[in-house]
């Protein structure tokens, strides 16, 4: 039964369909997670007693520095699908994934700057976290840019496979700049083996809105999956059976 749907899945007709009766409830059920993280981190939380208010920055920052890169792994996996399995949606998903994924990085370096001119006294530094950060954004805009110079999309979708590919090598690099190398950015609190170095009252609230973009990713990518599918498909009999009752 799993690979069944799987296999129905990968027709853009039956994805169009069953992605339109998702979008909505993962929309309201993102909208309401977020609503309740952001009450929990800037009102519930309490105060942090060495950054003061100032910390509350992480309830967008983290998850959003979180979201950056999965969505940069789930941009190359679906590169790799389609180049192995010649899988239509498996690009279509890719290049949705790109404008969301570079909006989340550009995101995670505001707030970072936002957090590190109080901490740090400066708005930028050439950190390694930072640095590493923002060749991920490079790597968003190239994709984008790279899928909209290439008329054809199917080679396009192959070439942004291809950078994706080259480019989450970049991911790793991300994750343990601090490990690696001497930061100003401070080491993991939350991902530890051990145990979380922060207070329940904080960490709840923290995964409560990294859940929220998660499912914020899910409703975006796949109303943009959706749009993408109809303008590569519009040639198509299913696309024309939706236009027609439209038109009249």
């Amino acid at each position: 039964m799993i690979v069944r749907f799987f296999h129905r899945m990968a027709s853009p007709m039956h994805f169009y369909r069953i992605a339109g009766l998702f979008v909505p409830w993962l929309g309201v059920l993102s909208a309401a997670l977020l609503l309740a993280g952001l009450y929990g981190g800037l009102v519930l939380a309490p105060t942090d007693y060495q950054q003061g208010e100032s910390y509350r920055i992480i309830f967008i920052h983290v998850p959003a520095a979180w979201m950056s890169l999965f969505i940069y792994v789930v941009m190359a996996a679906g590169g790799l699908i389609s180049l192995v399995w010649r899988i239509k949606l498996a690009e279509v998903i890719a290049i949705s994934s790109a404008p969301i994924g570079a909006s989340f990085t550009f995101l995670a370096l505001v707030t970072g700057s936002l957090w590190g001119k109080p901490m740090w006294g400066t708005w930028w530094v050439w950190d390694a976290r930072l640095t590493s950060e923002l060749i991920l954004l490079f790597l968003y805009l190239g994709v984008i840019a790279l899928y909209g110079a290439i008329e054809d999309k199917r080679v396009a979708a192959r070439a942004v496979a291809i950078l994706a590919l080259v480019g989450v090598v970049n991911i790793p690099i991300i994750h343990y700049s601090v490990e690696w190398w001497n930061t100003l950015h401070q080491p993991a609190t939350i991902t530890k083996f051990d145990k979380p170095s922060i207070h329940l009252s904080m960490l709840v609230p923290l995964l409560l809105m990294a859940l929220a973009f998660k499912l914020y990713y899910a409703t975006v990518v796949l109303m943009r999956a959706r749009c993408e599918v109809l303008e590569r498909e519009r040639n198509s009999r299913w696309v024309q059976s939706l236009v027609e009752p439209a038109a009249r």
